[in-house]
């Protein structure tokens, strides 16, 4: 009973941000933002190298502005970390963001262990964010996701649904974003290892979201 209420309240978030988008569609404030392209590409020892979306990915992500980055540690051995952003200046009808509960598993890959986990970087708020711990075959990776739309930081995709639809009313805008890190962990690495590499690497990297990342 507990999976169907779920799905119906996501069902009804669903269509109704859709219907409510799509009436205000004509006065809609698009905010201009600096393209994901000149996100850097080197910081304080990570080098990052650019990953081609495939067609079939942007064809499901549809209309946005996206990147996909392999950054590694140029100062130890450690395995990379993959960026993925993915900002939509407008989520009408069709067009809002993607679930990576629904992605990964399309992907072949399988969570093993899910928890909300907050995050703090310096003096900014802490915020929350979804940890996945996902497995495909012997490969293991631990991943970090979470939503950014007009300065909220939400971990909860239903939260994020709603915080869509009283923006829209605010603001005029449903620009929003699906911020992702992941790190493969090494044969013998605990999940805990691998979550301080993420932590790190974050550490640099959110701090740079506010100028790409329309507030």
């Amino acid at each position: 009973m507990k999976t169907f209420g779920r799905f119906v309240i996501v069902v009804a978030l669903l269509f109704g941000t859709g219907w409510f988008l799509h009436a205000r569609e004509r006065n809609e404030i698009i905010p201009p933002h600096t393209p994901l392209a000149v996100f850097p590409t080197h910081l304080d020892g990570w080098s990052g190298t650019d990953v081609p979306i495939d067609k079939g990915t942007a064809d499901v992500l549809g209309p946005g502005d996206f990147l996909l980055r392999d950054y590694e540690n140029q100062d130890t051995d450690e395995p990379p970390v993959y960026l993925f952003i993915a900002y939509f200046p407008s989520q009408r009808t069709g067009d809002t963001m993607h679930s990576p509960q629904n992605c990964l598993p399309g992907a072949g890959w399988q969570p093993v262990e899910r928890q909300t986990v907050t995050l703090q970087f310096g003096n900014a708020p802490p915020f929350p964010t979804n940890k996945y711990v996902i497995q495909k075959g012997l490969s293991r990776q631990i991943v970090l996701y979470w939503y950014l739309a007009q300065g909220h930081a939400i971990a909860s995709e239903y939260r994020a649904k709603i915080h869509l639809v009283l923006d829209a009313i605010r603001t005029n805008r449903s620009d929003g974003a699906l911020i992702r890190l992941s790190t493969p962990t090494l044969p013998g690495e605990s999940s805990e290892v691998a979550m301080q590499r993420l932590q790190a690497f974050a550490g640099l990297a959110v701090p740079q979201l506010d100028a790409f990342i329309p507030k």
